[in-house]
């Protein structure tokens, strides 16, 4: 009796064609790919969302499973700033997904085909920065807190050189400068694959101009600075004190500047208001625009929590959303923190994100802020310790009995809490920021020369963390 020879459908198990595929790639010495199969990569993605759900993003859903070859499941992603972020943290768990579903030995790997051509991001030697995909413009948002920053960033990004140079963006940690900064260079590569950007901290600028001259390869490190195209330093107030440093860059700064190359600064305060930074320095870093982001208004924290909430595929509803942007106030960076903690919590909540799983997530959080010290934490340590009284501490008085501690208290008030200069002069009867940089520097070299004021200020410090 002769056998049915005809093609016919037949439903196969994700296992099952993980094995026939392997089978089929056996006899050979190139095993030929093999499309895998939707249902497979469903099930892998589901894995990986359920039991990694923090690091989830929408832009997963555009995820394409290429190919099956060697046991290697390859998979391309959008932009570099994907791949970066696909390959530093979602190697382990997709892999883990992948030998779960089709119980076979496989791996994941990622690819991206709009990789820059010659150009990039690069920070330490010639090693590529990793760019965040959550950081571009397009999930940044907007407020009276940042608007001209941004604004400034995105003109900028789209004509570098001609707008806004230098771009010095200041203001405390976690307010969206690095967001800025990782956004222009997202744009710019995406309008020019092969624009060489340099974007390091002030700290790494430093050890690299020290390694240079230790090594003999200053004409390397000028060659790499002076022939970007785009210069980018964050936390430039670090250039403080360091007086060959400065004249490093100060000569960087105008060949850059003389050929109309781009360059981004960021700092914890104005150009101004960087402690023993020179002159010519302070006055080529106004020669741009100087723009200031400020703590978020609660507006902006609402629409920022659903953005980020979005971004990660929450669905959050709005009293929760009011809920969390009235107990996180300070900055962006602990707004996405708190969101994080909500989508851990769901999971325990069967993916179930209410106003009980809001108020738990933040368990946390209001109780650290309920132990976050306080200038009148500060205040009450320090008129205990010196046996000094408020009253001095604010007034005008100069006594080196009471000058003393009112400078020990504006030390711990800038080590110990996010208030600006300015506000931490008003707390000692309206002294302006010049006084409390001075008092700054002042406890600083007096703790450093002496181990009785060192032992002094840890034994406050040792009260305030009480």
């Amino acid at each position: 009796m002769r056998r049915d020879r005809r093609m016919t459908t037949i439903q196969l198990s994700p296992r099952e064609v993980i094995r026939r595929s392997a089978e089929r790639s056996g006899g050979g010495d190139a095993p030929a790919p093999h499309v895998l199969d939707p249902q497979v990569w469903l099930r892998i993605l589901n894995i990986v969302r359920m039991q990694h759900p923090t690091l989830n993003r929408v832009w997963f859903d555009g995820m394409v499973p290429r190919q099956l070859t060697n046991g290697v499941i390859q998979v391309t992603v959008a932009t570099p700033g994907q791949l970066n972020f696909c390959q530093g943290q979602c190697q382990q768990p997709f892999t883990a997904a992948a030998q779960s579903v089709t119980g076979r030995l496989l791996s994941v790997s990622f690819h991206c085909e709009n990789l820059p051509r010659g150009g990039g991001v690069f920070g330490d030697a010639d090693a590529q920065m990793p760019l965040n995909p959550d950081l571009t413009f397009d999930n940044f948002v907007t407020g009276p807190c940042n608007r001209l920053p941004h604004a400034a960033s995105v003109a900028v990004a789209e004509q570098p050189g001609k707008a806004y140079n230098p771009l010095f963006i200041h203001g405390a940690v976690g307010l969206g400068k690095t967001h800025l900064l990782q956004a222009v260079s997202q744009r710019v590569l995406e309008r020019d694959p092969t624009c060489r950007i340099l974007y390091l901290s002030c700290d790494a600028f430093i050890n690299q101009f020290i390694n240079a001259v230790e090594t003999g390869e200053m004409n390397q490190f000028r060659h790499r600075y002076r022939d970007a195209d785009l210069l980018i330093i964050d936390d430039i107030h670090f250039l403080r004190g360091r007086e060959r440093t400065q004249e490093e860059f100060f000569h960087t700064f105008n060949t850059l500047y003389q050929g109309h190359k781009q360059i981004i600064l960021s700092a914890d305060c104005p150009p101004g208001e960087i402690p023993e930074l020179e002159e010519r320095l302070v006055s080529r870093f106004n020669w741009g625009l100087v723009a200031r982001i400020e703590k978020p208004c609660y507006e902006t924290r609402v629409a920022i929590l659903k953005k980020k909430g979005k971004l990660r595929g929450l669905d959050l509803a709005d009293d929760v959303v009011c809920y969390v942007a009235g107990k996180v106030a300070n900055n962006t960076r602990e707004l996405e923190g708190a969101v994080t903690k909500l989508q851990g919590m769901a999971m325990l909540a069967e993916g179930r994100i209410d106003m009980d799983v809001a108020r738990a997530a933040l368990g946390e959080t209001v109780a650290a802020e309920q132990r976050r010290v306080t200038i009148q934490n500060i205040l009450d340590a320090v008129t205990k310790y010196y046996n000094v009284r408020l009253s001095d501490l604010q007034g005008k008085r100069r006594h080196k009995s009471i000058a003393f501690p009112r400078q020990v208290c504006m030390y711990l008030a800038r080590r110990h809490t996010r208030f600006s200069l300015e506000e931490v002069g008003g707390y000692f009867g309206g002294r302006d920021h010049t006084t409390v940089l001075h008092a700054v520097r002042t406890i600083t070299a007096k703790a450093a020369a002496d181990p009785e004021i060192a032992q002094q200020l840890t034994r406050i410090e040792g009260q305030l963390a009480g």
